[in-house]
């Protein structure tokens, strides 16, 4: 019986994984769960799941938390803050943490995980993003697991041969593809990006993601995010590192090798396929996603992205490339950026120019502790702040 902590359970991922772990009862109990403001979601969970403890984001949230959990007869610990995820990310008695907070708020509690030796569950690509070596040192030092989460670097997890180590020819592998969708804007004129609404970003074609997540993918920031991920968990430099659109999503990513080969990882756009990989791994279980039918797939298409339509992959690559704290202050512009346009405050294409100006404007630090990474992360966001503030839409 392995015993889970799930970081961000009512996001998309966790509730995919819930959905896993409830198809093997006998297989995974529930330990903890957290939410940041979800508390009516979180209640529900925790009454079906009835883990030993809750942790949301602040004290009126698990005021509210408590009281529904004491109506209900959930005898729940509730406690609130990154203190308390970063206690249920390393508790004794857990055996995996899958790591689904969004964004810089899941750095603490995912590295915590880590430097507790844990099993952990990467969908946090964050953490990775702006800790890097780090976050990579932390796990080895700790004998942590890390597996990914990400759709893209679990397919590049599987295509990759077990004798990989850290150093791309030591197997033969001569380039990481990673695939994207290309998301809603693949074919839209350019010209016309700058009239794009939220609602229209966060309607992806193929996948059912948060708001953020979607907008990234809109912009293919989320893939420059993926490529300094990938970098950072199989070793890959940047020029190792290619992305390669599939407007379908069924090939999932890709590795090739020095002899020719290509080996890719296919399978129907659902999250829950590479969670029950990660939560089974070497096993595999039932994920409760269909089985793919390639005669109903019919065509798979392929192109190179375009950097002028998607100027913030060109960005991420320019991130990896400069090394250092540049990662973390392209992931703190983006999430300014990103909630700016949520909330109309700039237009779409103002994202990638709030991130350039950003990455311009300050310079590139050693990201040699944590300390260093989040004073350049908090750095990072004063600016983005003023230069939105100095934006007119």
């Amino acid at each position: 019986m392995q015993r889970i902590t799930i970081l961000g359970a009512t996001g998309s991922i966790g509730v995919s994984t819930l959905d896993v772990l409830a198809r093997h009862p006998e297989r995974y109990s529930v330990h903890a769960l957290s939410a940041h403001s979800r508390v009516d979601e979180l209640a529900a969970q925790c009454v079906q799941f009835r883990p030993a403890r809750a942790v949301v984001g602040t004290a009126d949230a698990a005021e509210r938390l408590g009281a529904l959990l004491r109506a209900a007869g959930v005898a729940t610990e509730v406690d609130y803050g990154e203190a308390a995820l970063c206690a249920i990310a390393s508790a004794p008695e857990v055996d995996s943490v899958m790591a689904a907070i969004v964004g810089a708020a899941g750095l603490a509690p995912t590295l915590a995980a880590a430097r507790a030796g844990k099993k952990v569950l990467l969908a946090n690509k964050e953490a990775l993003v702006m800790s890097g070596q780090l976050f990579i040192d932390a796990a080895a030092e700790a004998g942590a697991v890390l597996l990914p989460i990400d759709s893209e670097h679990n397919a590049i997890f599987q295509c990759l041969p077990s004798s990989y180590g850290r150093a791309p020819d030591s197997s033969g592998v001569a380039k990481i593809l990673l695939t994207a969708s290309g998301g809603p804007f693949l074919t839209r004129a350019v010209e016309t990006l700058e009239d794009v609404t939220p609602e229209q970003a966060c309607k992806h074609p193929n996948w059912s993601m948060g708001r953020k997540i979607s907008v990234d993918s809109a912009t293919m920031m989320n893939k420059g995010l993926e490529v300094i991920e990938a970098h950072w968990l199989f070793g890959a430099p940047a020029d190792r590192i290619d992305v390669v659109i599939h407007p379908q999503s069924v090939i999932h990513s890709m590795v090739s090798y020095v002899d020719g080969s290509v080996l890719a990882q296919l399978g129907n756009p659902d999250m829950r396929t590479p969670i029950a990989h990660a939560l089974a791994y070497p096993e595999r279980i039932d994920s409760g996603v269909a089985q793919l039918d390639l005669t109903q797939v019919a065509t798979l298409q392929f192109e190179r992205p375009d950097f002028a339509r998607f100027p913030c992959l060109a960005l991420a690559f320019d991130a990896l490339r400069a090394g250092g704290t540049a990662p973390a202050l392209l992931n703190a512009a983006n999430e300014v950026a990103v909630q700016a346009f949520l909330d109309l405050k700039i237009g779409f294409r103002q994202i990638d120019r709030v991130i350039a100006q950003v990455m311009d404007a300050l310079p590139h630090g050693a990201a040699d502790s944590i300390e260093a990474v989040m004073a350049q992360d908090a750095l990072a966001r004063a600016a983005a702040d003023s230069i939105v503030a100095g934006m007119a839409k």
